[in-house]
């Protein structure tokens, strides 16, 4: 079976049965009908996935990982704030009659800041960094920008990668303020494992662990039932995890540079609501 299956399975475990409910609290995400969406939740929620043993997609429930890395890429190579450059109808909910989602996510990770070497945004500053100074003990972007907050759609959840080379293993933290565990874990834990295999195979390393760390980690109310049943599905191996490995561009990626083989996965019934 998949260790990202036993890991979240685990993870999930712990919020169902010794997580706090905040239904004693105002909360700001609504369902559809408006009514408010309460959660269950674990604080401080750190999992690792070491890369070099299996690639951590989950077979619990299908992950979609062509719209996952699709995302992937819009913020990370287009560094695009817009939903029109965007495969899937994932961000609609938060973007404006122009389809921005503001100073969010791609765009902070495309402006420019001077540095003695010269002008970097801060992907460029990573690929800069891992192959001129891979001991250094800096690599990291952030998104959390508190002068734009006010100009964003959504604030970060996942708002900090920091990159660590020990040896030739590129090694990588992903800091979220904030994880919905139904809708976006395994999402999410695929798109920053594909990316540090990208980011390792242009700098001429290899990928290691990938270290999530989860501040408040949480089940909606109306997700409970639904991540119970989903628990006892079965589960198996990872697959194969497959990336074209001609390119050492960072840029020349593409959402079919990547695929996986002999991936099985179980269904979940019926459609699963998401707060907003």
């Amino acid at each position: 079976m998949s260790k990202a299956d036993i890991i979240y399975r685990e993870t999930c475990l712990d919020i169902l049965e010794n997580g706090v409910w905040d239904t004693d609290r105002e909360v700001r995400p609504r369902w559809d009908d408006g009514t408010p969406a309460h959660t269950v939740k674990k604080f401080g929620v750190v999992n690792r996935y070491d890369l070099t043993e299996e690639f951590p997609i989950m077979t619990l429930r299908r992950t979609y990982y062509k719209s996952c890395i699709d995302e992937l890429l819009w913020i990370w190579q287009k560094k695009s704030n817009n939903v029109h450059e965007l495969n899937s109808h994932i961000w609609d909910s938060w973007a404006d009659e122009n389809g921005t989602i503001g100073k969010a996510y791609g765009y902070q990770l495309g402006v420019k800041h001077k540095y003695p070497e010269g002008e970097f945004d801060q992907v460029d500053r990573v690929l800069y960094d891992l192959k001129h100074n891979p001991a250094s003990r800096r690599i990291l972007t952030n998104i959390f920008t508190f002068a734009d907050l006010h100009e964003m759609g959504l604030y970060p959840c996942a708002y900090s990668m920091t990159f660590n080379v020990s040896g030739n293993k590129l090694n990588a933290i992903l800091n979220q303020r904030s994880q919905d565990m139904l809708t976006a874990n395994n999402w999410n834990i695929v798109q920053y494992a594909v990316l540090v295999h990208m980011m390792a195979q242009v700098s001429g390393l290899e990928a290691g662990e990938l270290v999530h760390v989860i501040a408040d980690c949480h089940i909606y109310d109306r997700h409970v039932d639904i991540v119970k049943k989903m628990l006892d599905n079965p589960m198996y191996d990872a697959p194969k995890f497959i990336m074209d490995k001609s390119i050492d561009n960072f840029y020349d990626f593409k959402v079919d540079s990547f695929s996986f083989e002999n991936y099985q996965y179980s269904n979940i019934e019926g459609k699963i609501p998401v707060a907003i």
